[in-house]
């Protein structure tokens, strides 16, 4: 039986923390540039009526809007909110696994 508690240890020594400043910066710039790319793609892709789907992010994203000027705008929400989500994913796997230990 002692294998068994032999092995939890070894397996609790291999799980590896996440940095959660580190998973933040990796959020914001997928999620600031991601929205700024989709943002800026639906403007040049042009048409009668552009982003109008995106368009209702403005609800929650004050002063965002399907333009050139909201791809900066929609960046810098993009970032905010990539960041919390990343370090709240970091963090909470870190709580986890201290959990485990």
């Amino acid at each position: 039986m002692s294998t068994t508690r032999d092995d939890d240890r070894d397996v609790a020594r291999m799980i590896a923390r996440l940095h959660a400043g580190v998973l933040a910066v990796v959020g914001a710039l997928v999620g600031g540039v991601g929205l700024f790319v989709i943002t800026a793609w639906l403007l040049v892709k042009g048409g009668p009526t552009v982003g109008a789907h995106l368009q209702l992010l403005s609800q929650y994203f004050p002063g965002y809007a399907v333009t050139w000027a909201g791809c900066f705008v929609g960046l810098l929400y993009g970032a905010a909110v990539g960041a919390a989500v990343g370090w709240c994913i970091g963090t909470v796997y870190n709580l986890v696994v201290g959990l485990r230990e």
